[in-house]
Parts: C-alpha cells; sequence; structure tokens
C-alpha cells in the first residue's frame, strides 16, 4: 500500500488527508495500529514534524489514540468522530459516497428545521417574530426565480434558528449553509417542492409568531423533508 511522495506544499494537511481515507476505507481497521512515524515519513518522502502534525489532526478528528504503551491506535469513526469529519469524507475508498452525505444531511436538516420552529415559536421574541413574518413576506416576493428564492430560503431560516435560542442548532445551520456539508451543494431544482411552496413558508411564519410550537414543528418538518430524496438508503 504504497503511495508516491506528496507535493511539498501543505504536507500536513495532505497526509492527514490521505490517513483519513485509509482509516476511513478500511485500509486501516479499528484497533489497528497506525503505521509509524518513521515509516510514514519515509514512505512519503516528508520529514518527521510533517509526520506528526498529520497525526495530530487525527487525533483531534477521533480517528486515532495514543494508548498507554506510546502506539497510535485507530478508532472505530464510526463510534468516535464528530460532524467535522463530513469534510471530504466522501473522498475515501470504500467510504460513505457522496449521494450518501447528502441524503444525511438533508435529513438532519429537516430534523433540525422542525424543532428550531418548534422552539422559536417557543421562545422568540416580538421583535424576532415581526423579521421572520417579515422575511415571509419578502420570501413570497422573490419568486418563482429559484436562486433568489434558495437565497430568501437561507436568510429567513437563519432567523429561524437564532430565534430558537439554540446554539448547537445555530452551528449545525452553519455548517449546512457554508458548505461544510454536501447539503449546500444540492442544485435549487431539486429542491423546487419546498422552495415553490411559498404558502407553506408564510404559514409557518404565522405558527411562529402565534406561538403555535406543535404545529410550527409539524410543517418545519413537513416543508424541508420534500428536499430529501425518496429513494431508501441502506442501513450501512
Amino acid at each position: 500500500m504504497t503511495q508516491r511522495p506528496v507535493r511539498r506544499e501543505a504536507v500536513s494537511d495532505q497526509l492527514f488527508a490521505l490517513l483519513r481515507d485509509r482509516i476511513l476505507g478500511g485500509a486501516l481497521p479499528p484497533g489497528s495500529a497506525l503505521t509509524a512515524e518513521r515509516d510514514l515519513a519515509a514512505e512519503f518522502g516528508v520529514n518527521r514534524h510533517a509526520v506528526r502534525e498529520a497525526v495530530k489532526r487525527l487525533q483531534q478528528a477521533r480517528l486515532v489514540e495514543v494508548s498507554h504503551g506510546g502506539r497510535t491506535l485507530v478508532l472505530d469513526w464510526r463510534h468516535t468522530a464528530g460532524l467535522d469529519l463530513a469534510v471530504g469524507i466522501a473522498a475515501a475508498d470504500g467510504g460513505p459516497s457522496v449521494q450518501d452525505l447528502t441524503r444525511d444531511a438533508l435529513e438532519m436538516r429537516a430534523c433540525i428545521g422542525a424543532d428550531a420552529a418548534r422552539l422559536c415559536a417557543l421562545r422568540r421574541s416580538d421583535s424576532t417574530a415581526a423579521q421572520i413574518v417579515q422575511a415571509a413576506d419578502r420570501y413570497a416576493r422573490s419568486g418563482p426565480d429559484l436562486a433568489a428564492l434558495g437565497e430568501a430560503d437561507v436568510a429567513w431560516w437563519r432567523l429561524i434558528v437564532e430565534g430558537s435560542g439554540n446554539l448547537a442548532y445555530l452551528l449545525a445551520f452553519n455548517s449546512l449553509v457554508g458548505g461544510t456539508l454536501p447539503v449546500a451543494d444540492v442544485p435549487n431544482d431539486l429542491r423546487t417542492a419546498e422552495l415553490l411552496d411559498v404558502e407553506a413558508h408564510l404559514r409557518l411564519a404565522a405558527h411562529i409568531e402565534a406561538h403555535e410550537a406543535e404545529a410550527a414543528e409539524r410543517l418545519g418538518r413537513e416543508l424541508l423533508s420534500r428536499s430529501v430524496p425518496a429513494v431508501p438508503k441502506a442501513v450501512r
């Protein structure tokens, strides 16, 4: 399992990505020892400092851990890794496909959005409610151009997520719309049913304004679920 020497620029980043892909693809299975620092340096033609930096990032990503005996052992990433691993994860041979990751992210988006709508209806201030209603009105005037609707939709949902008062939801939202997760790259034409339902956006804003938490959650989930692919995904 040899590799040609990596390019000199961003050596530790490249090495991290190569080792990450070996772990995600199963070439380095859980419980196995990571290749020794000296051997990695020789295999890739880099200095040991670059190897140490790459291994440090693997530790931060919870892909490996240093045992009491000093060996670096590979962890089961499905039990230990966080959402940040989604960046570049589809590049690994044997890892999740881009299609699977996109579906997973859209499912998470629907769950978070629905509960954020519920919490926002319960917690929102009067000024936040007014902003959400106004943003829904602006949304209604943005169509039928899908690109314009997509931008208005993000701005509207940001108000709802911020109004939920849940910081974890807000950070996940930032990851979803900022490109960290593949949902950001889903073409707007695949979200047509969701984006063109202006009436549902207006009703959801009204539910939040009226403190109707259950109705807001139900409609939020129904609206966002329209963009989730209908084809069942086999559990890996």
